[in-house]
């Protein structure tokens, strides 16, 4: 009887530990039976265990789990055409999670996270390329109530978020940015709780982008315009430097001839009154003055040893030389 008891006991441990269960902290447990999914008592919707310790029956019953929690899809960027039938590269995510899980678990193939984000993805570009083409890129781009200055676009080219640049004249664009972010959270609201079974919690576009081909050639008009603009400013200073050191050189030249005309007064005013002071003291005693320009006269004529001077010597201008006393 002992020899019975330790197998059974062994047994029941081994088929009671088979029977429990534990989901972890966000996540929810659904078990399948037979390939079914347990539903609650007289109803469709299937059973959902919480977080804690659970129950099933051994080896009939397989437990999966589901995370609950927020999930984020952040997938590769996706090219876009605009109502204008221009290219726009648009990167976005989306915020979701589980709500009907058993949904989830039937469209997913057994709850395939990978499954579930290619199906939600493939609604999130239809909707977003649905309101993409009908709008054009300079709404696109634009947010509402801000009055984002955008460069004017032509037929080649068009501006991407980046570079949107003052380029061209100011002018108010209505932007519709969140509300086509709105518009398609709405859509994939309803279309995924439908299909998928999971709640769109947020969606936005992170960035918008221009194709490398048309991106490059609206740098280079950014580049080629904003040289115009620095060749206007360098021509418009080199202008008024040319005004001011015209201005300058003017009034230099008036300071200047201001400067020498007092110079030429003061001059005039000075050699007259030396004149003066020579004409009252020479008039006292003229043949001293006769005297004393004969001997400046002598000094310059026999100042250099080279000289030769040729001059009859009963001339007026050996006077004083012939004189014994000099002066009469």
């Amino acid at each position: 009887m002992r020899k019975l008891m330790i197998p059974v006991i062994v047994i029941f441990i081994a088929a009671l530990l088979m029977s429990m269960f534990i989901v972890q902290e966000g996540e929810r447990g659904i078990v399948v039976r037979f390939g079914r999914i347990l539903k609650d008592n007289n109803t469709e919707i299937a059973r959902i265990y919480e977080p804690g310790l659970h129950f099933k029956v051994p080896v009939f019953d397989r437990v999966r789990m589901l995370d609950a929690r927020i999930q984020t899809m952040d997938d590769q960027a996706d090219r876009f055409v605009t109502s204008e039938k221009k290219d726009v590269i648009i990167d976005t995510y989306v915020k979701w999670r589980i709500e009907d899980f058993g949904q989830y678990y039937l469209t997913t193939g057994g709850g395939n996270a990978s499954t579930a984000e290619a199906l939600l993805k493939r609604k999130v570009v239809d909707s977003l390329r649905s309101e993409i083409g009908s709008r054009e890129i300079k709404q696109i781009v634009s947010g509402p109530d801000r009055g984002t200055p955008v460069v004017a676009s032509d037929e080649d080219d068009a501006p991407a978020t980046e570079i949107v640049a003052e380029i061209a004249p100011r002018k108010e664009v209505e932007g519709q940015r969140d509300q086509i972010m709105d518009n398609v959270l709405a859509d994939i609201k309803i279309s995924a709780m439908k299909d998928l079974g999971v709640a769109v919690v947020d969606f936005r576009m992170k960035k918008i982008n221009l194709p490398d081909e048309i991106s490059e050639s609206i740098y280079r008009r950014m580049r080629a315009e904003r040289e115009s603009v620095a060749r206007k400013h360098r021509s418009q200073g080199r202008e008024k430097a040319e005004v001011i050191r015209a201005q300058s050189e003017l009034e230099v030249a008036k300071i200047l001839a201001e400067a020498d005309r007092q110079a030429r007064v003061v001059r005039g005013t000075a050699d007259a009154r030396t004149a003066e002071i020579y004409s009252t003291a020479f008039n006292k005693d003229p043949e001293f003055y006769n005297f004393l320009r004969s001997l400046k006269a002598y000094e310059n004529s026999f100042n250099s040893k080279n000289d030769i001077l040729v001059v009859d010597p009963n001339t007026d201008f050996f006077k004083y030389m012939k004189e014994a006393n000099g002066v009469n």
